[in-house]
């Protein structure tokens, strides 16, 4: 009997995964799909337009098989992937400097029906914000800073809470019980975004010199390191292992910099330095917090819309970035961007 049903994408990616090199009439046979020939063709090349499959071949005689951006954007469930413990994973234990200098060039990171979505969303950012005061837009930048600034750091292990972060921003009131570096953590991380903010531009083109400028900001005043590390460094509940030659983690950033500027989406430019950066770890601590700054910078200096993080849960935050790390995968840590983008839309401005 044959197969009922108007998207059969997933079932004809799992198929060629199966069959390597299989033609159109072998996919339509063996999936038993309740379609013709030319509706598949439609679809296949809706496939191959998505980064999923490859095509081999001209039209007549073309067959087909998974992509090398297949495992990058794959729908990989976090709760799946993390029911098997750090040495029962297999993973890409080594940095993969192919994924930044080749492979990311060819993919498009995100479908269609994301980028509409998004664009949708950005309309509403452009329409909601063209109604605004400038004293009006300036408040709820501020509301977004304390939030961003709370939530960047709570993800790294700052206790402060919400409230008391703006009492902090504000007022510079520390909370009781709480350690100086924390409260530092916070004023840096707000004296970095005002600094993108008063210079928009500072990143375009991104370049390795602002990433270690913004890094420097964030820093200040803490025991960690300025500029690119030239050691090891270790990141918990994952085998991977980052760089630890100062002049490939150099290398690494420059390739990713031109790998952000050659692309034309503002979305996945931002998206890919959130990641990219974190994956590099280019310094010995404070990388998560730059790539935040950095890709909200992108967002910003495009007249797009900021990204606070607010409502992002700290450990699923962590396990989209381990699966990054681990399987080169975008797709759990582009959810988080998609909802999050979505979220900072329609709660500020």
């Amino acid at each position: 009997m044959p197969k009922k049903s108007e998207n059969k994408k997933v079932e004809i990616v799992e198929f060629i995964q199966q069959h390597p090199r299989c033609t159109s009439q072998e996919i339509l046979e063996g999936l038993k799909l309740d379609m013709s020939i030319v509706t598949l063709r439609r679809k296949l090349q809706d496939l191959v337009t998505e980064g999923l499959i490859d095509p081999i071949g001209e039209l007549k005689s073309r067959r087909y098989e998974i992509s090398n951006a297949y495992n990058i954007i794959r729908p990989i469930l976090l709760e799946q992937y993390f029911e098997k413990e750090i040495d029962d994973r297999k993973i890409l234990e080594r940095f993969n400097i192919e994924l930044i200098s080749q492979t990311l060039y060819k993919v498009s990171i995100f479908t269609k029906a994301e980028l509409d979505h998004l664009d949708n969303l950005q309309k509403k950012f452009a329409f909601n914000t063209s109604k605004l005061s400038e004293t009006e837009y300036s408040k709820e930048l501020e509301r977004l800073a304390i939030d961003l600034s709370w939530k960047s750091s709570q993800i790294e292990g700052n206790t402060y809470s919400l409230l008391e972060t703006e009492r902090l921003l504000k007022d510079k009131e520390t909370a009781s019980g709480k350690t100086k570096d924390e409260a530092t953590m916070l004023l840096n991380h707000k004296a970095a975004l005002d600094f993108i903010i008063e210079h928009p531009n500072y990143i375009d083109p991104i370049g390795v010199s602002a990433i270690e400028d913004i890094h420097s900001i964030l820093v200040k005043e803490l025991a960690i390191k300025r500029n690119i590390r030239s050691g090891r460094v270790g990141i918990t509940g994952t085998n991977y292992t980052p760089l630890d030659n100062e002049f490939q983690i150099k290398e690494a950033l420059t390739l990713m910099c031109s790998l952000i500027n050659d692309k034309k989406n503002v979305f996945e430019k931002a998206l890919l330095a959130l990641v990219l950066i974190s994956y590099i770890q280019p310094f010995a601590d404070g990388n998560k917090r730059a790539a935040r700054i950095i890709s909200n910078a992108i967002l910003m200096n495009n007249q797009y819309c900021p990204i606070s993080f607010r409502t992002v849960d700290a450990i699923e935050y962590k396990k989209a970035m381990l699966v990054f790390y681990e399987q080169n995968n975008i797709y759990p840590f582009k959810n988080i961007f998609i909802n999050q983008f979505e979220f900072a839309v329609n709660t500020y401005f």
